[in-house]
């Protein structure tokens, strides 16, 4: 199993983060909260995706990398591949995910003030210790179904998306400009986030559930719960948000991927 994807996905993902946090942040609360800690578990999440990703297409077509821009892998391999990855790191991501929304939802502030409360989690790891504690080893996956089913075929979609749009501005056999990988994975980004977000919508408010002592009775509860209550708009809150952060991020993760699987040979 080559690891080059891997290490790759984990250098595209820290950087494709750094742009990408405040935007995220700014969707659920504050600026720059809890950047340590996604910046190690997020890319580590990323080299999960790329590297299932690739490998899942080698066993597809049996194409490495290199060989695939003259042997392009039909659409069909492409989804498959992707979807593959995107279940998987679904389920690595679960836990590190859960503890960002936590952190970044923290209104307390961490500096002790005159007349504040204390804040709830101190940091990370006294974070999960302490869903742990009171909800158990369920508790650090609550919301990973909705993570699932949000990843699973959106990241198929997002392979897809990225591999035609390479294909249409790039002539057979070479491979692409650095712009064309650039505008290529941006709305990759986008298309990806404007499936997912009904989705994410459900999910950030099962991982709040627990914190906030509101109970769903699962995924279906939460959703028809969400409905009756703000009405479908509810579930596309923070697409505009998620789509400004979703071009840069993934500009730069798919041109930092290329350039180093490229410059590895």
């Amino acid at each position: 199993m080559p690891a080059e994807e891997f290490v790759a996905g984990w250098i595209s993902g820290a950087l494709g983060l750094v742009l990408g946090h405040p935007f995220d942040t700014v969707k659920l609360l504050g600026f720059f909260k809890g950047m340590s800690f996604p910046i190690a578990s997020i890319a580590v999440v990323n080299s999960v995706l790329f590297g299932v990703y690739s490998n899942a297409l080698l066993v597809l077509t049996a194409t490495s990398h290199q060989e695939r821009r003259a042997q392009p892998p039909s659409y069909t391999h492409v989804f498959v591949a992707g979807c593959t990855g995107g279940f998987l790191q679904a389920y690595c991501l679960a836990p590190f995910d859960l503890i960002k929304v936590r952190l970044q939802n923290q209104t307390e502030p961490r500096a002790k003030q005159p007349g504040s409360p204390p804040p709830r989690y101190r940091g990370p790891v006294h974070c999960a210790a302490s869903i742990f504690q009171a909800e158990g080893t369920r508790g650090l996956f609550r919301g990973a179904w909705a993570l699932t089913l949000r990843d699973t075929p959106t990241l198929g979609i997002y392979f897809v998306t990225y591999e035609w749009l390479c294909r249409q501005f790039t002539p057979d056999g070479q491979n692409p400009s650095s712009g064309t990988v650039l505008v290529a994975g941006g709305f990759a980004g986008i298309t990806s986030w404007v499936a997912a977000t009904p989705l994410d919508v459900i999910k950030s408010r099962m991982q709040m559930a627990g914190l906030k002592q509101r109970a769903y009775g699962g995924l279906l509860d939460c959703m028809v719960s969400s409905a009756r209550q703000e009405g479908l708009g509810v579930f596309f809150r923070g697409l505009i948000i998620n789509s400004a952060r979703a071009f840069p991020v993934n500009a730069v993760t798919f041109l930092s991927y290329e350039y180093l699987l490229l410059s590895w040979g």
